[in-house]
C-alpha cells in the first residue's frame, strides 16, 4: 500500500502488522462496531477522516484516545480488508 505524501511518512508500507491487537468490536460500545481497543472511537470514523484528506496530525489532534500505531492499525485493517474484496484478474493463457 503506498500512502499519499504527507500521510504516515509516505512509505511503501506491508500489511503484516497485527491490527487485531489494537481493534475490538463489543456489543456494549458503539453498538457492536469496530472501534480502537480501550476507546469509542470507531474505525469507520477514522477511515472517513482520512478519506477526507484529514492528515495523521490532524486525526491524531481531533481523537486524543486514539495512538499513531492504533491509526495505523486502522489503515492495514483497511488495506487487509480491501485486498479480500478485490476481484482477482484470470491469468492470460498461454500462447
Amino acid at each position: 500500500m503506498v500512502l499519499p505524501p504527507g500521510w504516515l511518512g509516505a512509505k511503501v508500507a506491508r500489511v503484516s502488522m497485527n491490527y487485531l491487537e489494537h481493534l475490538e468490536r463489543r456489543r456494549e460500545v458503539c453498538g457492536g462496531e469496530l472501534v480502537v481497543k480501550g476507546t469509542r472511537v470507531t474505525v469507520r470514523t477514522l477511515l472517513a477522516s482520512l478519506s477526507e484528506g484529514a492528515r495523521q496530525e490532524e486525526i491524531l489532534a481531533d481523537f486524543p484516545t486514539v495512538s499513531a500505531e492504533a491509526l495505523r492499525a486502522v489503515i492495514a485493517f483497511a488495506a487487509a480488508s480491501a485486498g479480500e474484496d478485490m476481484p482477482v484478474s484470470p491469468v492470460p493463457a498461454a500462447a
